[in-house]
């Protein structure tokens, strides 16, 4: 009998869920453009499944020009009128204005800080947080941190950055480790050669 891999039940059983489950969800990235692109797919996540975003995310990609926040921030309103036709993407259209506008905020932010990675890590002190959910249950919607992202980024111009979405980003992109501590992932990410730290716990 075939051993079963220990998993985050929220993946299922999709292959792509798997497998954005397995590669991808808490590893920490420092990749502007990654980073980027994260914000805005969960953005669009909103209201829908994030099996939803997954499986359009290759359509995203291709609409958004690989996500390049250069190329989107001078995307024209006739580009974006396009774009409201374009069936492989989430077709509301503060959804897409709100891309645009997002990109033009990230070109800003890294402006001021550098990179869009060295002023969105600030909001964990540069380290992700590492927690120690048993179950779901013990998963927080949102935190201090991402309230104070949230605030953050909106002072700064950007859009559907809500509390919720950021710590969504925030579970994605690394930032914080909520794989269950039964889950193969967790200590594999835990442990991750050159990966800072903190040892917050959500009990």
């Amino acid at each position: 009998m075939a051993q079963i891999t220990p998993r985050c039940p929220w993946c299922g059983t999709d292959p792509l869920y798997l497998a954005y489950h397995d590669d991808e969800w808490g590893v920490p990235s420092h990749d502007d453009r990654h980073l980027f692109e994260m914000l805005i797919l969960e953005g669009a996540q909103a209201g829908l499944s994030w099996i939803t975003i997954l499986r359009k995310r290759e359509a995203y990609r291709a609409a958004f020009a690989e996500f390049d926040p250069v190329t989107v921030a001078r995307f024209s309103q006739a580009r974006v009128e396009r774009l409201l036709q374009n069936p492989g993407i989430i077709r509301n259209r503060l959804k897409v204005e709100g891309t645009v506008r997002n990109a033009r905020a990230c070109l800003e932010t890294q402006q001021a800080f550098g990179s869009f990675d060295r002023y969105i890590w600030q909001f964990v002190g540069g380290a992700p947080i590492v927690n120690r959910p048993k179950t779901l249950k013990d998963v927080p919607a949102q935190t201090a941190e991402s309230d104070a992202m949230s605030h953050g980024l909106r002072a700064r111009g950007f859009t559907f950055v809500g509390p919720t979405i950021c710590y969504a980003f925030m579970q994605a992109t690394g930032m914080v480790n909520d794989h269950l501590v039964g889950c193969f992932r967790y200590k594999q990410i835990t442990t991750t050669k050159g990966t800072k730290k903190n040892t917050k716990t959500t009990k």
